[in-house]
């Protein structure tokens, strides 16, 4: 009779039957199904794979008569040797235990079995199982209990959201739409998704997003998982991601790295960032230098407070931290701070040095990351600005990273950020 649908692991296994003038000959068994042109929406399988004294041959699918519980019936035995692995995709060697991303889960899972239906004239490819009854059925608990089985909640992702990485290998698989609904993750749970990737698979994810979203993600991530990724993405690639990361993210990343493999980094960045850059790695990771950034955002004292919420307005698409405004002189020795509260309740002609606050509470760039978490919450502050030794302005270390220094690391990369990727170094408003 004709198979309308189920499960491959269902006919794995089975007999491979050729009827001849009445008689009924076993072949050999089924052992896999060939797909030519997963790309489909709704693959079509057009091949049976026999495991047959002879090895594993092919018997195109439309000598398949019939299927029934005595297993396959085919209309002659198969002689076509199986066809190469990179012209075809196998069902159950390539896409069985093989990882994919449930987005809507935001976890990674694995594909227990395939479900295969009669559709559109051809047997097709029609979901992925990644529930446990997609085990049960391969441990042969269907054939013992089916109620058991059938009382377990189905779990399937439909094809058209599935598709063969056909770049890297044959043998791994993601979402197809992983991309775009991929990128509207919290960058946490992004990072989480990535962290249970092979690194090559967590390479091709990040490369899938454009600069801003991977780097987000990952500030996110262990050392060691971003170290593998910026590996497989390629200098050019990996160097425009991480110029918009964080400076003090991006900093700590190429701590982790080779000296010669940070300077073929910094030399595809633009020359300030890449300046910027290098005086951050210089620090030590447990200092107020080795925790700042360089992302802050700086105006003169003779400016106007309508000509700085003008160039705040202007740059508001491109960064988030602007709570504190630093005010410096020509040298850019910090002069004073004020925070946009006060801007916006000072009058619009009066000057920034008439309404900063001239008692600012700053750090060194030796002090301790503990010493600096300390000031922080001693004074209340969103961000402490770093200073040298005669008052020039360093960077900031804003409350989440010196946060970063008083509990385990694994809770602070789960934490939200204050600044913003891809803020220029230090914005200044014009008057």
């Amino acid at each position: 009779m004709p198979f309308h649908e189920g499960f491959v692991s269902e006919l794995v296994g089975r007999s491979a039957i050729v009827e001849r003038g009445g008689s009924r000959d076993v072949v050999g068994r089924v052992a896999d199904f060939v797909v030519e042109h997963p790309e489909d929406t709704f693959p079509r399988i057009d091949a049976v794979i026999v495991k047959t004294r002879h090895g594993e041959l092919a018997a195109p699918i439309a000598d398949v008569a019939s299927f029934d519980d005595g297993g396959i019936v085919l209309t002659k035995a198969p002689t076509v040797v199986r066809p190469p692995d990179d012209e075809a995709l196998y069902l159950i060697e390539d896409l069985f235990d093989k990882q994919i991303v449930d987005v809507d889960g935001r976890k990674v899972v694995r594909i227990n079995d395939i479900e295969i239906a009669r559709t559109a004239g051809a047997l097709r490819v029609v979901a992925a199982d990644i529930g446990v009854g997609g085990l049960l059925r391969r441990l042969g608990i269907a054939k013992i209990m089916p109620r058991v089985v059938d009382r377990v909640p189905r779990s399937l992702i439909a094809w058209d959201n599935v598709a063969p990485l056909r770049d890297l290998s044959p043998t791994q698989i993601r979402l197809s739409v992983s991309e775009k609904r991929l990128s509207r993750l919290h960058p946490t749970e992004l990072a989480e998704i990535l962290g249970d990737l092979s690194a090559q698979d967590a390479a091709r994810v990040v490369g899938s997003l454009d600069d801003e979203r991977a780097a987000d993600a990952l500030e996110h991530l262990e050392p060691d998982v971003q170290r593998s990724i910026i590996d497989d993405l390629g200098t050019a690639r990996a160097a425009d991601i991480i110029e918009e990361m964080d400076s003090d993210d991006a900093a700590d990343l190429l701590g982790e790295l080779p000296e010669d493999r940070q300077n073929e980094l910094l030399a595809e960045m633009d020359a300030q960032t890449a300046d910027d850059l290098r005086e951050l790695v210089a620090y030590a990771d447990d200092t107020a230098g080795g925790l700042m950034t360089t992302d802050y955002f700086w105006i003169y004292p003779h400016r106007t407070v309508t000509a700085t919420i003008a160039k705040i307005r202007e740059i508001a698409p491109e960064t988030e931290f602007i709570y504190y405004l630093y005010v410096l002189d020509q040298s850019e020795k910090l002069l004073g701070v004020l925070s946009l509260r006060t801007l916006l309740l000072a009058e619009p002609n009066a000057t920034i040095h008439s309404i900063m606050d001239e008692e600012v509470v700053s750090v060194r760039p030796d002090v301790s990351a503990e010493d600096v978490a300390s000031t922080i919450a001693r004074y209340d502050l969103l961000a402490c600005p770093v200073t040298d030794d005669r008052g020039t302005m360093l960077g900031i270390v804003t409350v989440d990273d010196a946060i970063d220094a008083i509990i385990p690391e694994r809770l602070t990369r789960k934490l939200p950020r204050l600044t913003k990727r891809g803020q220029q170094r230090r914005a200044e408003t014009v008057g």
